[in-house]
């Protein structure tokens, strides 16, 4: 059968009625017009409603479907598709039958066939992808330069080092060469953006970022206020200097000049503002230092839950472990300490008094302070003290059943660091049931008024006082143990807007939540944040800033972004478009300066900078991508949307995007003729397909029938501040295969991961299932005794019970690399990860199969391969 060439029209053979269907053909323009674009916003197969159309591959009869390949001319991968035979497998118009049978899933094999008959085995890979990757750049070095190259996913370990552009610890780009023309931008529908975590941590083997005091610092533009960076030119032999931010000169005072040679300044080696890409400057002025603020509820509700002894033991634990000889510094850090019902007690901890004072606020509605002398004090100096007020909390008798909201605390204690200016943490213990603030009518507006409201919006006085937590530097963190979803005001809303957050236990009852509860309350003491944080963005002035997404509280300049405090995880997106044309021989300039205020008191600035190409060619823009920072800018820029935009339109932009990206690269970028069957994506887009319909199908943009409310809240909140790293891995878990091999139970190499299908879990098999935010071990029903044995202690499978688990120490090499694995997990995650056991056939399988993200997920999102399918149709209907 003749295939025509992608860039002549063609037309396609009529389709054919599955069994019991009637055949509806969609109407099709005159000749000359272009085909409609043809969405499918829910490719499940129940609410499917266009009739798919009989699609040939690029095989003539006879021939073999050709396996992943590269075509180093085109720079790109090509999969030619299994030839697609009709919904019911019949023959194609001059092709023969052929039957394609996939693994059985142990899992739920209905949510791994395709159906149009492809192998996801032969689509692109993730796993593939990352292993690829890591061949070529782990254990190795990545120079960082201007203009440099696509750098090494973020899940490679290797070593990036900066020689004039901001490595991608720091920076990642959407794409590392920007189209010169507007034009061609908005036609390759590829987001011009950056992903900026401005604190992020250098691995080992990597120098820290530079500190050099504002006076040895050489002056930034005069202008506009950037600072000095590689990016700036220098002119008159080191006298001035051009700034691509503004397009202007600058004139280098006399202190601090020097020559130039071939264009650099002669003292550019000494100097990290003229020779490095990020850089940090020590403001002479310094500040207060961050204080430690605790808020305790002691109502009678939460008297009752009794769990008030455990909370007091722990927060007493966590401030003798402050006491240690390398604590120095933080023993000089003022602490708080407050309790609440209907009212607030503060506490008066100076040492020169023979017994700690209790003052009672009962006018909660207007907030006033009786003193300020003695509610914050150094911890050397109060410590015995706060200790034995904390263990006589539990030891009081409760005046009033009457239980406050969650806002309240947040008041006093905003009402504490505002008197003693200061920044802070301000950390929560709530035992009551979850209640609605005092503004009534604003929280309940979804319902009530008339303006359109998201399910992801706060209410009126929570946004109000989180903008107040913001400018005070106020970092709110609530630890939740009464266990409510059903009736309250969710209160996250504060917490994670001012860079703190929610943290839920059902009880601290059971050992396994205790150790949680400890590990929770250790890494929020003990995380060192930026506070008073404000990160100002410089672009070259032939482009501008047109979006920024995150976890903050929008304000009216999208070039400067305010927040309460940073942590080094936390990462930002930012959306560039044209303003005219650019330069290609200068490229793209973009710094962000981040100021802040350490938990000392310092005042510091951190500035990165990138200097990117720009090209006249497409293809430059489609090869200079990479999938993972797509997927983190997409999901930033989505999840921040959800507060206004309605779900189905967000998962249908996205397809749309996708669609025409590749239609785009299809048209423009492919140097030599391909036939229509198959599917052609840039090198490191490949993984693209599979991480949009993982995030169209998440929980927060398609909620399932078990998925509340405040789960979704909860997960937009965590997974909308990610960085790179996290992202992708929260989008495409991590699963691992565990030796059950008495010969061979060595930790698993990250390289040997498999994919995230059901057909990729041998009943006979371990499994370990890591994302950020959940890890799994799957346990299949054929795994042989001997291995039950080594790992749970039982050698019978039927005693194993799914749920949350805590694995027994066993003198055994699978039980000791098992356990070492997943404490290296569990370290590095940013919320304590408990461990899961799932056993094969279960009902709470269910938490399994949201992870398989190539699968149908259980709230009705399409498999991998079959969105595949439809972007690779929809992309052909845009060509011809």
């Amino acid at each position: 059968m003749e295939v025509p060439a992608v860039n002549q029209s063609y037309t396609h053979p009529p389709p054919q009625p599955w069994a019991g269907q009637s055949l509806r053909t969609p109407a099709m323009p005159p000749p000359g017009c272009p085909l409609p674009l043809y969405h499918f916003p829910n490719l499940n197969a129940d609410h499917q409603n266009v009739t798919p159309m009989t699609y040939t591959t690029g095989t003539s009869a006879g021939h073999r479907p050709q396996s992943l390949y590269w075509d180093p001319s085109q720079q790109s991968y090509q999969d030619v598709l299994k030839p697609v035979p009709e919904i019911t497998n019949m023959t194609m118009q001059g092709m023969p039958q052929r039957s394609y049978s996939l693994p059985t899933s142990p899992v739920s094999n209905s949510k791994t066939d395709s159906r149009y008959g492809l192998d996801p085995q032969l689509l692109p890979s993730v796993v593939q992808a990352i292993k690829e990757d890591k061949i070529q750049w782990e254990g190795k070095v990545f120079v960082s330069e201007s203009k440099s190259s696509v750098p090494p996913l973020s899940s490679t370990q290797c070593t990036l080092e900066d020689r004039g552009n901001a490595t991608a610890r720091f920076i990642r780009c959407t794409s590392y060469s920007f189209p010169v023309e507007a034009q061609s931008a908005q036609k390759s529908h590829l987001p011009l953006g950056a992903i900026v975590c401005p604190l992020a941590r250098p691995e080992k083997g990597e120098r820290d970022v530079p500190v050099c005091e504002a006076g040895d610092c050489v002056k930034g533009c005069a202008h506009c206020g950037a600072f000095m960076s590689p990016a700036m030119s220098w002119q008159d032999c080191g006298q001035r200097f051009y700034c691509p931010f503004c397009d202007k000169l600058t004139e280098v005072p006399w202190q601090s000049y020097q020559p130039t040679n071939q264009g650099r300044r002669v003292d550019c080696k000494t100097k990290p503002e003229l020779s490095l890409g990020s850089y940090e400057i020590l403001e002479k002025q310094t500040g207060n230092a961050a204080v430690l603020l605790l808020a305790i509820d002691v109502s009678a509700s939460a008297m009752r839950t009794g769990q008030l002894d455990h909370i007091c033991n722990q927060i007493c634990s966590q401030l003798k472990a402050l006491n240690g000889p390398e604590e120095t510094e933080r023993l000089d850090h003022r602490v708080g300490l407050m309790t609440y019902d209907s009212r607030i007690h503060l506490y008066n901890l100076s040492p020169a008094l023979s017994r700690p004072h209790m003052m009672v606020i009962t006018d909660c509605e207007e907030l006033e302070l009786p003193v300020v002398e003695g509610l914050l004090v150094p911890l050397k100096d109060c410590r015995h003290i706060l200790e034995r007020v904390l263990q006589e909390i539990s030891l009081f008798n409760p005046e009033s059943d009457r239980s406050s909201s969650q806002e309240l605390p947040v008041s006093a204690g905003l009402k504490i660091l505002q008197a003693a200016a200061s920044p802070g943490k301000l950390l929560i213990f709530h035992s009551s049931p979850v209640s609605e603030g005092t503004d009534q009518k604003s929280s309940s507006g979804f319902f009530i008024s008339g303006k359109v409201k998201s399910i992801f919006q706060g209410s009126d006085s929570s946004i109000s006082l989180a903008k107040e937590c913001v400018n005070q530097g106020c970092s709110v963190h609530i630890f939740m143990f009464s266990h409510q979803e059903v009736g309250g005001a969710w209160p996250g809303h504060i917490p994670f807007l001012t860079g703190g957050g929610v943290i839920c236990y059902n009880s601290l009852q059971s050992e396994m939540e205790q150790e949680r509860f400890r590990a929770d309350l250790s890494r929020c003491v003990n995380m060192q944040m930026a506070f008073k944080v404000q990160l100002r963005v410089f672009v070259s002035k032939e482009m501008r800033i047109s979006g920024c997404y995150g976890s903050f509280i929008a304000g009216p300049d999208s070039c400067c972004v305010a927040m309460a405090v940073l942590d080094w995880r936390t990462a930002l997106a930012f959306e560039f478009t044209h303003n005219k044309s650019l330069d290609e021989t200068r490229g793209v300039a973009i710094q962000f300066v981040l100021s802040y205020s350490s938990s000392s008191g310092e005042n510091r600035t951190r500035i990165h900078t990138v200097i990117l190409s720009a090209s006249c060619q497409l293809l430059d823009t489609f090869r200079s991508s990479q999938a993972e920072t797509l997927l983190t800018f997409y999901c930033k820029k989505m999840y921040s949307l959800a507060l206004e935009s309605p779900l189905q339109a967000l998962r249908e932009e996205l397809q749309t995007e996708v669609t025409e990206m590749l239609a785009c690269f299809r048209k423009h970028s492919c140097t030599t003729s391909v036939s229509p069957g198959q599917l052609v994506l840039p090198q490191f887009l490949k993984a693209v397909p599979v991480y949009i319909n993982s995030l169209r199908k998440s929980e927060v943009l398609l909620p399932g029938l078990r998925s509340s409310v405040h789960q979704r809240l909860q997960l937009r909140s965590l997974i909308v501040s990610m960085d790179t790293m996290s992202t992708a891995s929260q989008f495409y878990p991590l699963i691992l295969p565990l030796s059950v091999s008495a010969d061979n139970a060595n930790m698993p190499s990250l390289g040997e991961a498999v994919r995230c299908t059901a057909s990729s879990l041998d009943p006979g098999g371990l499994y370990l299932i890591s994302c950020p935010l959940a890890l799994l071990l799957w346990v299949g029903s054929c795994v042989p005794p001997h291995t039950l044995l080594q790992l749970f202690s039982t050698n019978s499978y039927s005693y194993l019970t799914s749920g949350e688990i805590k694995l027994p120490v066993l003198e055994n090499s699978l039980s000791i690399s098992t356990r070492a694995l997943i404490c290296s997990l569990q370290s590095s995650a940013a919320v304590t990860l408990q461990l899961k056991l799932v056993r094969e056939g279960d009902s709470c399988e269910e938490s399994l199969q949201r992870l398989l993200v190539e699968d149908k997920s259980p709230n009705g999102g399409a498999s991998y391969a079959d969105f595949l399918f439809h972007l690779h149709v929809n992309a052909l209907r845009l060509i011809v």
